[in-house]
């Protein structure tokens, strides 16, 4: 057409046309005149080929330094960044302006892409069905979790099948370990209802750092047996290496982001407690899980059968119970109930909880704890296990080691602050462990904490009288009560008067 410059989709067309058909037609189907067909036919190439190249159209501000300077740079230090490239020619050459960043920064590209060094090679796998399992670790503080109030300090234990893509994710509250280990992938198998033929790991480097060569070597041993007992050939990847195990460590970010974006709609990183934010990662993953239904469902013929029963997926220790009403494990001071003193108690160490035994006897399940920051003792107190001794000693409370964390909630303790300055020490104290005894003799903890928060509103001391009217009775106080029972003979009569209904 008139005033259009002939592309290269005309020349194209035209030189198709041009074999069948005479010169005019085939101008005529490209679309342009036949003189400019008779231009073409002089001179066949396209027109994006006769486009002179496009040249410099200001200085090249970058012209007696790059070579002279740059590139001896780059050469002496390979790995260095673009912009601390630019810093030190800014340092050199003050008259420089910042906005060479840009142009700066491609030259570094392109001379890196032609003399550059060699760069490490990716090479794409294809992954047998119900061959490779793969294990990885992930930390999670960066999505401000928080549960009952409190900052959720945890990371995820992620498993996958590399074929098709079946995953599982467990919240565990400590570090890389073996225990986190065995529970989850356990979990992940059983879920899963087969095992694949292979797992790899990822040396589980943080669960060795701190360790002994006997207790690597012992840390090993347990996790091949987990491995041998499920029937997988146990495969590590080389420290340091994270491409090594990419079949995971990209859906790290992709499980990550999917539960940044589920908190987002949620409008809250909130949770009433452990077992309610498990149950949220746990709907995310399944949902995953869900849009590669067809591909697991294809896979798991190809799973080996998984043993009858589980292997231990926890640690297991002693203890001995002291005559502070409680024993210490691994820097953390653990509460228990007073008649246990003097005894030695077998301790299972899980990721979250550690459970009590004596003898073969299942006593109790305690929440694990954490050592506290610059090496101090952490503590798990239940104020129930020694709120009896408090009653004889009140006055023990005002120094008590771990007086923070008997307070089962914020109110408990901030009554208690107020009691110290407005009462003696002594009269304080014996409040205090009135009020705490009332939480648990009378079973209203939580109703006690409503009615102590109001007093500190309103400035206010607690009235134990009115305390101890406003909610159950004491129990010493309940009157007795006997039940008149009714005669067999009366039951005998009923029984034989719908017998004779009947016949």
């Amino acid at each position: 057409m008139p005033g259009r410059h002939v592309n290269d989709h005309q020349m194209r067309l035209y030189m198709k046309y041009r074999r069948t058909e005479g010169l005019s037609t085939a101008a005529a189907r490209a679309g342009f005149s036949v003189a400019t067909a008779y231009r073409i036919e002089q001179d066949l190439r396209l027109p994006s080929q006769k486009k002179a190249p496009r040249e410099r159209r200001r200085p090249d501000p970058l012209a007696e330094i790059f070579d002279a300077e740059i590139v001896p740079v780059l050469q002496a230090a390979p790995g260095i960044r673009p912009v601390a490239v630019l810093e030190e020619m800014l340092r050199r050459h003050p008259s420089l302006s910042r906005t060479v960043r840009r142009t700066l920064e491609r030259r570094i590209r392109d001379w890196r892409a032609r003399h550059g060094e060699e760069r490490d090679v990716i090479f794409r796998q294809v992954h047998e069905p119900g061959r490779l399992g793969l294990s990885d670790f992930t930390d999670m503080q960066s999505l401000g979790v928080s549960v009952a109030g409190s900052a959720l300090d945890h990371r995820l234990y992620h498993f996958r099948l590399a074929c098709s893509g079946f995953e599982h994710a467990h919240v565990i509250l400590g570090g890389e370990s073996y225990v986190a280990l065995a529970e989850g992938l356990q979990n992940a198998l059983w879920a899963l209802g087969g095992a694949p033929r292979e797992h790899r790991s990822d040396s589980l480097s943080a669960a060795f750092r701190n360790l002994d060569r006997e207790a690597r070597d012992d840390l090993t041993t347990r996790y091949e047996a987990l491995c041998a007992h499920c029937g997988m050939q146990p495969t590590r990847n080389n420290r340091g290496v994270a491409h090594e195990n990419g079949s995971i460590e990209s859906p790290h970010g992709h499980l990550k982001n999917a539960i940044r974006d589920a908190l987002l709609l949620r409008g809250s990183t909130e949770f009433i407690d452990l077992a309610d934010y498990r149950r949220f990662v746990d709907e995310i993953v399944s949902r995953q899980n869900a849009r590669n239904g067809k591909r697991i469902e294809a896979e798991r013929p190809f799973l080996q059968p998984l043993p009858g029963q589980r292997t231990s997926d926890y640690e297991e220790t002693r203890v001995y119970v002291t005559s502070t009403g409680g024993f210490t494990l691994r820097k953390v001071f653990y509460t228990v109930p007073s008649r246990l003193i003097g005894h030695r108690l077998r301790v299972r160490l899980y990721d979250d909880r550690r459970e009590l035994f004596l003898g073969g006897t299942a006593l109790m399940t305690l929440q694990r704890g954490r050592p506290g920051v610059n090496g101090k003792h952490g503590h798990v107190i239940d104020y129930r296990h020694v709120i009896h001794a408090l009653r004889r000693k009140p006055m023990a409370l005002m120094n008590l080691i771990y007086r923070d964390q008997l307070f089962p909630r914020e109110a408990y303790r901030l009554t208690f602050d107020r009691l110290c300055e407005q009462m003696p020490p002594r009269t304080a104290c014996k409040t205090m462990v009135e009020l705490l005894s009332m939480a648990h003799e009378r079973a209203c903890e939580a109703q006690l904490a409503q009615e102590l928060d109001r007093c500190l509103a309103q400035g206010q001391l607690p009235d134990l009288q009115a305390l101890r009217s406003r909610f159950a009775p004491d129990p010493a106080s309940v009157p007795q009560v006997h039940v008149q029972l009714a005669s067999l003979r009366d039951y005998e009569a009923l029984l034989s008067f719908d017998m004779e209904a009947a016949a």
